[in-house]
């Protein structure tokens, strides 16, 4: 089905609220424009809701696609198939269920991951790649030290098994609330209405343990990432981050980093921007991403 929203801007723009069966699982997306195809793959703690902003300033000149991840929000939640291969293989499938090729792929933080994933097992499929606020996860294993370990606790937490689902369980809020404050530059990025679309999303039924296996899949990616470390990314890259935020842009070298992934990098640090710079700092992102994807078209 399909509805305006005004997603706290000017414009109002139609989006399309759907659901594919793909890869084995349900996956629900949101759609809107018409145009050369941009995939946008969202971060933890968020769902495919993390881009309002971006959507409208897309889809005047895009056909945008921005899906819930397996895991997350309103896909699937199964008991397996948290690796980033399999969960870069449910976009690929739902781009083939909906007849899209070639695709601007732009992915936050875990849709980071996934994207990174993606574009190395199908590069034929991916025109030029997006990624924001994300260290890969073999280079966060390798750098790992007692200053790294502060800032990436909630990676190890997230990986005991059950004990994160029986502490959050009711207090989802809560959980949230802790992570949005502290991995913003301004804590009260997230509030009000987004702020409860969040709680809404991950106090559903088996919210909490989906995002918990897609950390739990480390060994996995670690795996997986290190088979071809050795081949960079070949398609242009803008690698984007918040400079204030401790656990990316506070502790790594970044554009040293993405000089490690990809051989065509565009760096761009955003200041007083934390964890999720598309929700605090949407106006740099948007100019940003319109930038980069000028000549995209499909």
């Amino acid at each position: 089905m399909a509805r305006n929203l005004t997603l706290g801007l000017r414009s109002v723009t139609t989006i399309r609220r759907t659901t594919c069966r793909a890869n084995g699982i349900r996956q629900f997306y949101l759609e809107a424009g018409v145009g050369p195809p941009v995939v946008l793959l969202h971060g933890f703690p968020e769902t495919n809701f993390a881009w309002r902003f971006q959507i409208p300033a897309l889809a005047s000149s895009y056909r945008v696609i921005a899906p819930d991840l397996r895991g997350y929000g309103e896909t699937d939640k199964p008991a397996s198939g948290y690796d980033k291969r399999t969960m870069a293989n449910d976009i690929v499938e739902l781009l083939k269920a909906l007849g899209v090729g070639r695709i601007a792929l732009v992915g936050h933080d875990r849709g980071a991951r996934v994207a990174t994933r993606l574009v190395k097992d199908h590069p034929d499929l991916v025109d030029r790649l997006v990624v924001m606020d994300n260290v890969p996860t073999r280079i966060v294993a390798r750098e790992m030290s007692a200053k790294a370990a502060r800032e990436y606790w909630f990676f190890m937490f997230h990986q005991i098994p059950d004990l994160p689902e029986a502490l959050i369980a009711g207090r989802e809020h809560i959980w949230l609330r802790h992570s949005f404050s502290e991995w913003c530059h301004d804590p009260t990025t997230i509030t009000g209405e987004a702020f409860d679309t969040y709680v809404r999303a991950y106090s559903a039924p088996g919210a909490v343990r989906g995002a918990m296996a897609d950390y739990r899949a480390s060994a996995e990616d670690i795996a997986q990432d290190l088979d071809d470390a050795d081949r960079k990314i070949k398609c242009p890259v803008l690698s984007l981050w918040g400079e204030d935020f401790g656990a990316v842009g506070g502790l790594f070298d970044m554009k040293a980093v993405w000089s490690e992934m990809a051989e065509n990098l565009t760096v761009a640090p955003i200041e007083r921007c934390g964890h999720l710079p598309q929700e605090e700092q949407p106006e740099v992102v948007n100019k940003l991403l319109l930038d980069f994807l000028k000549g995209w078209n499909g």
